[in-house]
């Protein structure tokens, strides 16, 4: 339990001059006292001194700044999956699938290249521009004029985008006091509505502004100029956001990255400014973390090398219960990657299949479709509750929305009617994100702070692959038949069974 901003923690004290530091109350996640006994020790004091301050304004910006990446990155998926048929319709392409296949490689890169910066040179730069870098090239996606050209500006997009989704839970965690760590699922809301803007405004464009994609007219840009519409105002609302991050609010470098980078005076400075601005109390000094010694270096000794990287994907297993639950994690992130991306980057294909007959047909396809994306923002705010209830936890809530969706996915392959297929849409967009949404705020609970940017860019990278993969599935597989449903049911089954066996339980535990 966090403690009220007016109540004074005592530093870790020593018992006498050679006797080992109390540095841990238990209330740590993870023990890194066999680790690095003064990391443990100036952790524990700065995780106390953030729960001192408490929560406050800045939190709440947070909270909508970095929701707005995860909205962007949910966006920019969906409009690639959106607008691909109409693209290959205009400028048909020799492999129909390439745009995808570059959009999953340049998110794995992104979330592999910001990830490990932001533990390298700090989350600062990746959070101000990442976004800034997704608008520009979504906007000049729109004025593509050819299929490559197309593909290679969504892929920029998504270079941008890939490493902002890593960098939003670990600034916003990195900041938290730890009895609204629960925020951390409820950030995944915002992925939502990103799919439901992309729906929405799908909705508007693609059922009056483009062409037939059987072949039976020409595809111009005279009648298909509705993917077109569907960038420019989707990279331009990024635009804004890109800007809001740096004009609403004046951020710092995290804390607890500069505890791990040996940069106490920074520490210090960073909290005692927001404490003040806030008018609250910190009563963490210099003195007190000093007096815990120097940290061990978590870096290798030159910065710009593959030993770098190294050290900060060695620090990931350095005790076996800390590796098994890394490899768990990323294991349910590659699964959930597979099933995610069949379901949903060819969900359009499907209710197409599945869809209503005669002259409404494309209208009610885009309108169910913009529904379907709706209803994913009620997963995470379930998620968020049922997170911190003791009967549940991280592990259990992430274990029934991942059964919970498997039971979905089979009852979906006998739907008949549109009703049915959007009830069953919906019910699935609502489950999944019960346990995606978890996932996300799990991951970076369980990653030592030294080492969060590294891992969590992993688990993303691993996820974009199995994007990759799905494409592929997708370019010599029909996607409008059941049997992707069948694939992904079996893999959020997986999803949930691995969830069970994840060593850690992070409900009211702190993270380090």
């Amino acid at each position: 339990m966090a403690n009220k901003p007016d109540e004074v923690r005592e530093s870790p004290q020593y018992d006498g001059e050679q006797a080992k530091p109390t540095y841990s109350d238990g209330s740590e996640l993870i023990s890194l006292g066999d680790i690095d006994q003064a990391l443990a020790a100036k952790m524990y004091l700065v995780n106390d001194a953030i729960d001192m301050i408490g929560f406050t304004s800045y939190h709440t910006k947070l909270f909508f700044l970095n929701g707005f990446g995860y909205g962007v990155d949910s966006l920019l998926l969906f409009l690639m999956s959106i607008s691909a048929d109409q693209v290959v319709a205009q400028y048909p392409p020799k492999f129909k699938r390439g745009a995808q296949l570059g959009f999953y490689l340049a998110l794995l890169v992104g979330a592999l290249f910001w990830g490990s910066t932001a533990d390298i040179i700090g989350r600062k730069w990746a959070f101000n521009f990442s976004l800034l870098i997704s608008a520009i090239f979504a906007i000049t996606a729109g004025a593509a004029p050819n299929y490559p050209g197309w593909a290679t500006m969504v892929a920029l997009s998504a270079f941008g985008s890939g490493g902002n989704l890593v960098l939003d839970t670990t600034v916003f965690l990195e900041y938290l006091p730890s009895n609204k760590q629960w925020l951390l699922t409820l950030l995944a809301g915002w992925w939502g509505v990103g799919q439901t803007v992309a729906g929405l405004v799908a909705w508007g464009y693609m059922a009056k502004y483009s062409c037939p994609t059987d072949g039976s007219v020409p595809c111009t840009n005279a009648n298909n100029m509705g993917w077109r519409y569907l960038f420019y105002t989707c990279g331009a609302l990024v635009f804004i956001l890109s800007i809001a991050r740096v004009l609403v609010i004046r951020f710092h470098e995290t804390p607890k990255f500069l505890l791990c980078q040996g940069r106490d005076e920074e520490v210090i400075k960073t909290l005692q400014d927001l404490a003040n601005k806030h008018d609250r109390v910190c009563h963490l000094t210099l003195d007190q973390l000093q007096a815990h010694g120097q940290i061990h270096s978590s870096h290798a000794q030159n910065k710009a090398s593959f030993s770098e990287l190294a050290v900060h994907v060695r620090g990931l297993f350095v005790t076996k219960t800390l590796a098994l639950s890394t490899s768990l994690v990323w294991l349910s992130w590659a699964l959930i990657g597979l099933g995610y991306a069949l379901y949903y980057v060819y969900l359009p294909e499907y209710l197409a299949s599945r869809g209503s007959s005669g002259a409404n047909s494309v209208d009610i396809t885009w309108r169910n479709y913009a529904i379907t994306n709706l209803c994913a923002i009620p997963g995470p705010i379930i998620a968020g509750f049922m997170c911190e209830m003791p009967m549940f936890g991280r592990k259990r809530t992430m274990s029934i929305g991942a059964i919970i969706t498997m039971v979905f996915f089979f009852g979906y392959t006998a739907v008949k009617t549109d009703a049915q297929n959007l009830g069953f849409s919906c019910a699935i967009s609502v489950s999944i994100n019960i346990y995606y949404a978890t996932l996300y705020a799990y991951t970076v609970e369980v990653l030592p702070s030294a080492h969060r940017g590294t891992g969590n860019g992993i688990a993303v990278a691993l996820n974009r692959l199995m994007g990759m993969v799905s494409a592929l599935i997708g370019a010599f597989t029909s996607t409008s038949t059941s049997v992707p449903i069948y694939v992904c049911a079996a893999l959020l089954g997986m999803g949930g069974i691995l969830a069970a066996l994840f060593p850690f339980e992070t409900r009211g535990k702190k993270s380090i």
